[in-house]
């Protein structure tokens, strides 16, 4: 029997949905400090970018744009634009496959070194967390929560 996309639980304790899009899981990233994205394919058992069939490796990267769409409109939504957006599949904490998708600004507590890793995250407030999953959704195309 096959294995079944299961979201590792770091995501769930880091993150919050956003929702499904073609091929990935997409989060928001519960550090209101950056405009964050984290896209997750849904597929079992994938850690590494060469895991992931080459027919969705392409629509990956579609998301991976999408996503830095959504993240500069976050930005401009927060009344901080993004000047320069970070991309990555790390996976050194959290295997499974993901892409970070960061908003940044040179005036950001991190620039110009990584955000990964570096303490003080600031958890949205409900106000701020509400604002920013509809922006993302809006953004994405995806349908608004109830």
């Amino acid at each position: 029997m096959a294995a079944m996309f299961e979201l590792d639980p770091a995501f769930l304790a880091t993150s919050h949905a956003i929702g499904d899009l073609r091929l990935c899981a997409a989060r928001l990233q519960d550090d209101a400090r950056y405009p964050w994205i984290v896209l997750i394919p849904r597929r079992a058992a994938l850690r590494e970018l060469e895991d992931l069939p080459p027919g969705e490796r392409g629509a990956l990267l579609d998301e991976v744009i999408a996503a830095g769409d959504a993240v500069r409109k976050l930005g401009e939504a927060a009344g901080r634009p993004v000047e320069k957006l970070n991309i990555a599949a790390l996976g050194n904490v959290t295997a499974q496959l993901h892409a970070h998708v960061v908003g940044r600004r040179a005036d950001d507590p991190a620039w110009p070194d990584p955000v990964w890793g570096r303490p003080g995250a600031r958890p949205y407030d409900r106000l701020e967390l509400e604002t920013a999953l509809a922006v993302a959704r809006q953004a994405l195309g995806l349908a608004p929560q109830p």
